[in-house]
């Protein structure tokens, strides 16, 4: 299926993870439908994705972005105008589970915020004036923690519930200029980071097995390229008339019966 998105502009907040990573799969997704991806991130990794998009022919972006703070993100937006004067669509998709708990300082409690919501709504403000050109659309990722909650991590849970809220809240805010809002949740996906998470339990394999048993489609975690076919859909035209939606893209992990898990 030709999503539509060749020459399209696409920027991805937080892209410049691992190899494999969420973010920098959907850039490679991206790339390969012709679009042109931009990356806003604070890593360097995003230097060298940008070189080998370029090396392949293909238009791309790295604006190194700490994404936690609001006015290095209005230089992003300003960076990005300069270079193509409008974007298609945004997916914010920075994102760390910080584990700033109760137990955890204020200060460590408003960098979560800052860093796993208000940066949401930065890029969303500085790139609305782009968007609008475009009658472009905003795709939020958004996290299971926020539904269901998961202990030790209030920081990261209080903004990915507000992240949900928002997306509803611009569905609402933007109808009138054509620009669609949804919001990607996800569960337990095979990522670098979640891999890197097991190896450090004493019995990781264990815990992995007992996790996936209780994913009830194919018993198996999902897969970043999963989550990536998903958003470009998503953005794409041929998700035209969906916005203020939260897809949930998890092998039924969330929200299915119980009854479901026979072991």
């Amino acid at each position: 299926m030709d999503l539509g998105l060749k020459d399209k502009v696409v920027v991805v907040t937080g892209a410049a993870g691992i190899k494999g990573s969420i973010g920098e799969t959907i850039v490679q997704h991206l790339a390969a439908e012709g679009a042109i991806p931009v990356i806003v991130c604070r890593n360097d990794r995003g230097f060298g994705y940008e070189k080998e998009l370029k090396e392949k022919g293909i238009d791309a972006l790295f604006v190194k972005t700490d994404l936690s703070d609001h006015t290095q993100i209005e230089a992003a937006a300003k960076t990005i105008e300069e270079k193509y004067g409008k974007i298609d669509a945004l997916i914010n998709n920075v994102g760390v589970n910080d584990g700033a708990g109760l137990s955890a300082s204020i200060e460590d409690f408003m960098y979560s915020l800052k860093l796993n919501m208000v940066s949401y709504f930065a890029m969303a403000k500085y790139c609305l004036p782009m968007l609008k050109k475009t009658k472009g659309n905003i795709l939020n990722i958004g996290s299971k923690v926020a539904l269901t909650g998961q202990g030790g991590t209030s920081g990261y849970a209080a903004s990915k519930g507000g992240v949900f809220g928002l997306t509803r809240e611009w569905a609402v805010d933007l109808v009138k200029y054509g620009i669609r809002s949804n919001a990607i949740v996800i569960a337990e996906s095979w990522t670098p980071a979640y891999e890197a998470w097991i190896k450090t339990l004493e019995n990781g394999e264990d815990k992995l097995q007992s996790i996936v048993k209780k994913i009830p489609l194919e018993n198996r975690m999902t897969m970043p390229a999963e989550i990536a076919d998903q958003c470009l859909f998503t953005i794409s035209s041929k998700s035209s008339h969906t916005t203020g939606q939260f897809i949930t893209v998890d092998g039924g992990y969330v929200h299915l019966d119980r009854s479901l898990l026979t072991e």
